[in-house]
């Protein structure tokens, strides 16, 4: 499976920004996909994933409310629209599948796309 995250970008705090990831190869259409983080000096965080029919949703308790994750079947893609941005949301996002609840262990990765809020 290869992922291929975009956007990101620099937004000021209470803002909106969104982040894509086209997943692609074997068994990329079964499953689930989801988004973690990274800010500089901590350990790589939960953020978001999506089940592989999008029937199932979970979320950081950090995000719950402010962050919507959906996903295009058809275009095995999945979104992650961030709204009323925090400082605190500064990070390198990275985007995830794997066998639903996607783990920080599974082995798919894209590459990290940054995300910076400003206050």
């Amino acid at each position: 499976v290869q992922l291929q995250a975009s956007g990101g970008g620099l937004v000021q705090a209470g803002g909106s920004i969104g982040l894509s990831c086209a997943a692609s190869g074997r068994f990329a259409h079964t499953y689930g996909m989801g988004w973690f983080r990274q800010a500089p000096g901590k350990e790589r965080e939960f953020v978001a994933a999506t089940s592989w029919s999008g029937g199932n949703t979970r979320y950081a308790d950090s995000v719950e409310g402010r962050f919507t994750i959906s996903r295009d079947k058809a275009l095995n893609t999945v979104y992650l629209q961030m709204d009323n941005l925090k400082p605190e949301d500064t990070a390198i996002y990275y985007c995830a599948a794997g066998p639903w609840p996607v783990l920080p262990t599974t082995r798919y990765w894209g590459q990290g796309t940054q995300v910076t809020v400003s206050s």
